[in-house]
């Protein structure tokens, strides 16, 4: 019988550049909602006396990144937090976050979205390029930093975890 995870690592892509992205794609989409897993709302905005952004923000952020992947194919959708990330805000000491639940909530709305876009995406739209606030890059290089800062923000998640006293991220 086949497994879940067998399958998925064999969608074909329309583009093979798209391959090795769908794999990593495929895998944050299980880290993440483990990264948050048990973590309590009050931990969520914990942020150790420092500057650092906390749990909540890094979750949005995420989230985010995730959304960003829909907008050409599902205009229109947004995460219970947009105006607290749209434009590419950082923290805010007095906001009040979503909570974990509404997180995975969106979590699971955009993840089939972005990841058909994924799967679909053609050589020639990768190759086109877009301004993002001035600065021209291709698809394919906004879709490789997207994917790269999805793992770099599961990665603090992770720690966050263990420095806020919770067991270690689980990545089987």
């Amino acid at each position: 019988m086949e497994t879940k995870a067998a399958s998925l690592m064999e969608t074909k892509t329309a583009s093979t550049r798209t391959e090795g992205l769908l794999t990593l794609f495929d895998m944050q989409t299980t880290f993440f909602s483990r990264a948050i897993d048990g973590v309590t709302e009050a931990d969520m905005h914990n942020r150790l006396n420092t500057k650092a952004n906390h749990m909540a923000w890094l979750t949005g952020a995420l989230i985010q990144q995730r959304y960003w992947m829909t907008t050409e194919t599902h205009p229109g959708l947004k995460q219970k937090g947009e105006e607290l990330f749209k434009d590419h805000k950082g923290i805010m000491d007095e906001a009040t976050y979503p909570t974990n639940s509404e997180y995975i909530n969106d979590w699971e709305k955009f993840t089939p979205i972005a990841r058909e876009a994924l799967v679909n995406i053609s050589d020639a739209k990768l190759d086109s390029e877009f301004d993002m606030e001035g600065m021209k890059m291709t698809y394919y290089e906004m879709i490789s930093f997207t994917i790269y800062r999805e793992a770099s923000i599961i990665g603090q998640l992770a720690l966050w975890r263990r420095l806020l006293g919770y067991p270690a991220l689980k990545y089987d």
